[in-house]
């Protein structure tokens, strides 16, 4: 059946691969794999949690599902920005946990082959850890995040657990 599908729709099961959705903090440009990301809102109401401090900004609910949300600015050591139309939340899932990440905005779903992902300098820096690879794309750089060291980084008591 998939087989089927692919020749008549010219879909396959690997739509996915080597495709990142890009932001913005700032002036650098990052990308997120697309697998991870579920969908894209606008900034909602947060509740602010007491055990949540710096970068976890509290939770919002989401049709029903309360996810945690993090400052990605925050995150990597940025100055606040105060927040605007184009302050957005993506909100992703990596190994069953749903999180959402503020960002300055979202840019677009970009194609970043393997062979133009390069890894990333071998600098002992707080923001690096979290950077998978660099993409190039034409004559500007993004840099891959590595969702899952983002997520697993920290602890968020009961986080599985909140529905």
């Amino acid at each position: 059946m998939a087989q089927v599908l692919e020749e008549v729709l010219g879909v396959s099961e690997n739509t996915q691969k080597d495709k990142y959705l890009t932001f913005a903090l700032g002036k650098e440009e990052y990308g997120i794999e697309i697998r991870y990301v579920t969908e894209i809102i606008g900034l909602q109401a947060i509740t602010e949690v007491p055990e949540f401090s710096g970068y976890l900004k509290g939770i919002v609910n989401l049709r029903g599902k309360i996810i945690p949300v993090i400052d990605v600015r925050l995150r990597f050591n940025k100055e606040t920005k105060e927040y605007n139309d184009r302050t957005c939340t993506i909100v992703i899932e990596v190994n069953g946990i749903c999180v959402g990440l503020i960002v300055d905005n979202v840019a677009e779903v970009l194609s970043i082959t393997e062979e133009n992902i390069v890894p990333p300098p071998n600098i002992s820096n707080e923001q690096n850890k979290y950077i998978k690879g660099i993409g190039k794309v034409d004559s500007n750089v993004k840099l891959i995040l590595d969702c899952e060291k983002l997520l697993s980084d920290f602890e968020m008591p009961g986080l599985n657990s909140i529905e």
